[in-house]
């Protein structure tokens, strides 16, 4: 008797461990829709605070600890620049830090003091006129983990779908939800200079080497070479670490800036954001969101800030 005893505890301990889970997450966003759409951004023009990364997403979290444990009221964002499926980890390159401030306000001087203290640079986004976007909850540590399967890929089917050039990709983590964002105009100032200048002494080392090839030592460099470069993502040559407070950001390029890395390449042409029947075209910051019944596929995982790390 005290044999099926035992094993009726052990029984109902089971259960109820694992009704535990289901419950945590449900509440982690297991269970909530991801619902896509084009429209207003979610935010305006910002001033961020951010440390370049080149090499594997899953290894940002340290600088997301870092960001936070400066400014733990701040927002923390991520922009990710190159596809994990496509480009080598070692390769990819992303900016991870905390937004200064929002719209017309200007960060203070001291806490711009602050971050470069330990290291990071500063740098100005605009606010785009439309956006490809989506949100998850963020109220785990598991919410980051489930964002990543299922948002991006979600992303991925609406971009695709509807042909567009929609680059960077921008998380932006606020309270209890996570915002991701892919600019559908003036990509190109959402490139930091670091990304930039990679691409240039990309180019560099391209044009020696065909410089090199030619026996007649002419540098045989052409519009028609076969050889697949990144295009520079930008004209603006705002400095990272010159940029006063409410700097504006100028000059900006509305020309196609993927590269053969981005994240555009979900898109086959590239097709314009007027050509969108855009479902989420209301005043800025209230955006309606459509859900798109899409099939989800593994894509990434990077690293985000988790609530319980440290």
């Amino acid at each position: 008797m005290s044999d099926l005893l035992l094993l009726g505890l052990i029984g109902g301990l089971t259960l109820l461990l694992l009704l535990t889970l289901l419950a945590f997450a449900g509440y982690s966003g297991l269970l909530t829709g991801v619902a896509v759409s084009a429209g207003s951004p979610l935010i305006r023009n910002i001033t961020v605070a951010y440390k370049f990364h080149r090499g594997p997403y899953g290894n940002t979290g340290r600088l997301f600890t870092e960001s936070c444990s400066i400014s733990p009221e701040l927002r923390s964002i991520a922009v990710y620049y190159d596809n994990p499926n496509m480009v080598p980890p070692e390769k990819c390159r992303c900016a991870v830090g905390s937004i200064l401030s929002e719209g017309e306000a200007s960060p203070s001087p001291e806490l711009i003091q602050l971050y470069q203290k330990f290291g990071f640079k500063v740098f100005s986004f605009p606010a785009p006129s439309h956006v490809v976007m989506a949100t998850f909850p963020y109220t785990t540590s598991l919410s980051i983990w489930l964002a990543t399967r299922r948002v991006h890929p979600a992303l991925d089917a609406y971009i695709k779908e509807r042909k567009l050039c929609a680059h960077p990709r921008l998380e932006i983590y606020q309270q209890d939800q996570i915002h991701f964002m892919c600019p559908l105009a003036r990509q190109g100032d959402f490139y930091v200079p670091e990304v930039k200048e990679t691409e240039r002494k990309c180019r560099g080392l391209v044009e020696t080497s065909d410089a090199q090839v030619d026996g007649t030592g002419a540098d045989t460099m052409s519009d028609t070479s076969s050889v697949s470069l990144e295009v520079s993502p930008g004209s603006r040559e705002t400095s990272a670490t010159t940029l006063s407070p409410g700097a504006s950001s100028r000059g900006w390029d509305d020309g196609d800036n993927r590269s053969e890395h981005s994240y555009s390449e979900s898109g086959a042409s590239g097709s314009s954001f007027e050509e969108l029947d855009l479902e989420g075209e209301g005043p800025l910051g209230e955006p309606r969101l459509v859900p798109e019944a899409k099939p989800l596929a593994p894509f990434r995982e990077p690293t985000t800030p988790e609530k319980d790390e440290e």
